[in-house]
């Protein structure tokens, strides 16, 4: 595996707000807020990596984005806020891997690590809703890490945003500085919220973008607690 540089892009540069990438993953500004402050279980860092300890401007970069996704899975699978920093801390320490949250090991190896752990804990909240006895994930785990695509060196290089069903946007440090993108044509999620609440209507937006009518329409009303 290659060795991750300070110079890396996707662990280096803030990219995100806490309330936006708090709203780009479907959970709570305080929540997401907590899942970066140190915590219990011999855990160094929060479970999401900031660059810069401030609410006001950016401080999220993209592997923090991802890491805020596998939190937000367990946590949409059931799973307590204790519970999600004792089974993360037992796959980070297992793979032996600072960000294991983003790295494909998780996807490969960490339902195994987490029933290992969680089995011999006696940890029955984490066996009933995130891993089962064949060692894999719930169906709500694996369904959010399939979102994630990974680079060669097996750290996360692009993120499907949870908060639709279907795949529609995408976050990748590559492109538009990690800003939401739609998967079909590129437009960014901004402008067409933008030209939404400018009093267009969903298809009159769907059309200047080349978009769908009902993606606009579910991407809207998915983002219109921040967007109104």
């Amino acid at each position: 595996m290659a060795a991750v540089t300070r110079q890396d892009l996707r662990f280096a540069v803030p990219l995100y707000t806490i309330p936006e990438a708090a709203r780009l993953l479907g959970v709570p500004t305080s929540t997401f807020d907590e899942w970066t402050r140190k915590g219990t279980a011999g855990r160094r860092r929060g479970l999401v990596t900031t660059v810069r300890g401030s609410s006001r401007g950016p401080a999220v970069p993209f592997v923090g984005l991802v890491e805020g996704m596998v939190a937000a899975a367990f946590r949409r699978a059931g799973v307590s806020m204790q519970h999600i920093r004792k089974s993360l801390a037992a796959i980070e320490s297992t793979i032996g891997l600072e960000h294991a949250l983003a790295s494909r090991k998780l996807y490969t190896d960490g339902a195994a690590i987490v029933y290992d752990y969680a089995h011999q804990e006696d940890d029955d909240e984490v066996l009933a809703v995130v891993v089962s006895g064949q060692r894999i994930f719930s169906p709500i785990v694996s369904d959010y890490l399939r979102r994630i695509t990974y680079a060669d060196d097996q750290f996360a290089t692009r993120l499907v945003l949870p908060i639709t069903r279907e795949p529609l946007i995408v976050a990748d440090p590559k492109r538009a500085h990690g800003r939401p993108l739609f998967l079909r044509g590129g437009a960014p999620m901004e402008d067409v919220i933008d030209r939404f609440r400018a009093g267009e209507s969903f298809r009159s937006v769907a059309r200047d973008f080349d978009l769908k009518p009902e993606d606009v329409e579910e991407v809207i009303r998915v983002s219109l607690p921040a967007a109104a």
